[in-house]
């Protein structure tokens, strides 16, 4: 009798590759961002969606604060309509980000969630920021 983790087979090779690559197509991780602005390529807008009086209190330092009830076609015209847009909300428990990600597709341009939120920005022990201006 199998143990309960090889109870259901795992997946072949070539079917877990195009799943993984399709999941990593919606998200990325805290850790990924963070190397990003350390240094490697910046080729993203990092939106922070959640309200501003929450940005005000504490952000991931490069972060725009644009709740996603404020996405609108006229807003994201600033950015060219090729612009990579990564998003994240509280964390795991809020789906800010989600409904962010969800608005962006649905007016045409590329997003990614950041997976964990500010949750993970913290369990992963990077800084943030306070006390900045959001956006109108």
């Amino acid at each position: 009798m199998p143990s309960p983790v090889a109870e259901i087979p795992a997946a072949e090779p070539d079917l877990a590759a195009a799943h993984y690559a399709a999941k990593l197509a919606f998200e990325t991780d805290c850790s990924d961002v963070h190397a990003a602005f350390a240094g490697a390529k910046v080729d993203f807008i990092l939106l922070d969606v959640r309200t501003p009086a929450l940005f005000a209190q504490s952000h991931l330092a490069e972060a725009i604060n644009l709740p996603h009830g404020k996405m609108t076609a006229h807003r994201m015209s600033e950015w060219p309509k090729d612009t990579l847009f990564v998003v994240y909300c509280a964390g795991p428990h809020c789906n800010g980000a989600d409904k962010a990600a969800f608005r962006l597709a649905k007016l045409g341009l590329k997003a990614k969630l950041m997976i964990g939120g500010m949750t993970g920005w913290a369990d992963e022990g990077f800084a943030f920021e306070s006390q900045a201006v959001a956006a109108e």
